[in-house]
């Protein structure tokens, strides 16, 4: 690492320590009073160790709690490649912050975005879509999108471990770093169920909140604002269980809440394939590129548990051809007209038959909830599912939506506040400013 000098802002004068292009070795990101760290362009962890990981060289890139990272560059982005590892483990008083430099110098209004790239994840779980190799084979792999140098992942170990990102905020994000392509604040590609990614916020992102290719993925406690694409996108056969999550828009700004697809492969395996529990999804944006707040395509299965989406502006939910599948559990709908958009093959009633079929499902609801997020009576008088009967990974929960009350504050501390969401006192302040403890 580097001294880079002295950056100055309203929260300060701070020294700057720069990352090198490639980090070799296994290191930490120490917490120190009025330094932070800078990603100058593209941050390797580690080199690619290829398909089966014959070639791995175990870099360990470590993170205490507190710390900020920026980009110093509008390419700049952090690439955690294959047979190496992130361990980013913030608290719920100290969470680690990848933020732009324009956040550091005060520059940022809210509706600032795309100031650098984000974090990329890559492992060596299944993926489809292939630009190497074939699904038939057993060796499909990917690049990703927009990198101008390789950045590849994919392979057979749907339990791959590529760290852990725990009470992790992303800012400011997704910087066209090539070929019409942004990225994410968090892209993760392939890595296994092994990977632990928890307490993770997006802010602003000129793209997807977070978008998962390929692989196998747990996660919970996650919060998207203000993301200009969709929140949550799940791609190339990626398998994702996902449990309390709040997403909300910038007004007039974004697309869907969710887009769930295969790139239009319905042949290829594994199907993708997303689970979401205890979700409260706000939809501000009409009229957007997908037409419907909920877009489910191509070779792809959802199952939908005690969610709230309010969205009433918009279509609901759109079904795109007939190989794709959804149920819904004490879901409840407050939605524009019409509610549903069936295209392409699926049936002229697809998506108003699988939210049909499902139990405590409502698609005409009149929400209650406070501060945004919080259930209020109409939300709490619903019967709630048991996900933890769909998969061991979802805890058990007897209330619909993300917060069951205004008791429940696990995102609480480790989040930032805006206009477009206030997550209360004790936070880490404002998205648009650096903390200052």
């Amino acid at each position: 690492m580097t001294d880079d000098g002295t950056i100055t802002g309203p929260t300060g004068t701070y020294r700057v320590c720069s990352l090198p292009n490639k980090i070799n070795e296994s290191i930490k990101l120490t917490k120190i009073s009025g330094l932070l760290y800078q990603l100058k362009g593209r941050v390797d962890v580690g080199d690619d160790g290829g398909f089966t990981g014959g070639s791995d060289t175990n870099v360990t890139l470590s993170i205490d709690p507190g710390v900020i990272v920026f980009g110093g560059t509008g390419v700049s982005w952090l690439a955690v490649n294959r047979g190496n590892k992130i361990n980013a483990v913030g608290t719920q008083t100290q969470p680690i912050i990848f933020t732009s430099r324009d956040n550091v110098l005060g520059l940022n209004t809210e509706n600032s975005s795309a100031q650098w790239g984000g974090v990329v994840l890559m492992g060596r779980g299944k993926v489809t879509d292939c630009n190497y190799g074939s699904v038939a084979a057993g060796t499909c792999e990917r690049d990703t999108e927009g990198a101008a140098d390789p950045a590849i992942f994919g392979g057979a170990d749907d339990t791959y471990n590529a760290g852990t990102i725990d009470y992790v905020q992303v800012r400011f994000s997704g910087y066209v770093i090539g070929a019409d392509k942004e990225l994410q604040s968090l892209t993760p590609e392939a890595v296994g169920s092994g990977t632990s990614i928890s307490h993770f916020m997006t802010y602003n992102s000129s793209d997807d909140g977070i978008e998962f290719f390929g692989g196998v993925t747990n996660l919970k406690y996650y919060v998207a604002v203000g993301a200009e694409d969709d929140n949550l996108d799940v791609d190339t056969g990626a398998r994702v269980n996902a449990q309390y999550v709040i997403v909300a828009q910038r007004q007039d700004v974004g697309d869907t809440m969710m887009e769930i697809d295969s790139n239009g492969l319905e042949s290829d395996t594994p199907r993708t394939n997303i689970k979401v529990a205890n979700f409260t999804y706000i939809q501000r944006k009409s009229g957007n590129s997908d037409g419907t707040s909920m877009f489910f395509r191509g070779n792809s299965d959802v199952t939908l548990m005690n969610g709230i989406l309010i969205s009433p502006n918009n279509p609901c939910l759109g079904i795109h051809n007939s190989f794709t599948t959804a149920a819904f559990e004490s879901v409840l709908m407050q939605c524009g007209s019409p509610k549903y958009i069936n295209t392409g093959s699926a049936a002229a009633d697809a998506g108003e038959s699988f939210f049909g079929a499902g139990d405590n499902n409502d698609d005409s609801f009149s929400p209650t909830l406070t501060s945004l997020f919080i259930n209020g009576s109409n939300e709490s008088g619903v019967t709630a599912f048991d996900p933890s009967t769909v998969d061991s990974f979802f805890d058990a929960t007897d209330y619909v939506g993300a917060v069951k009350d205004a008791a429940d504050t696990w995102y609480g501390g480790w989040t930032c506040n805006s206009t477009a969401a206030d997550f209360g006192v004790g936070n880490s302040g404002l998205c648009t400013s650096l903390p200052t403890s």
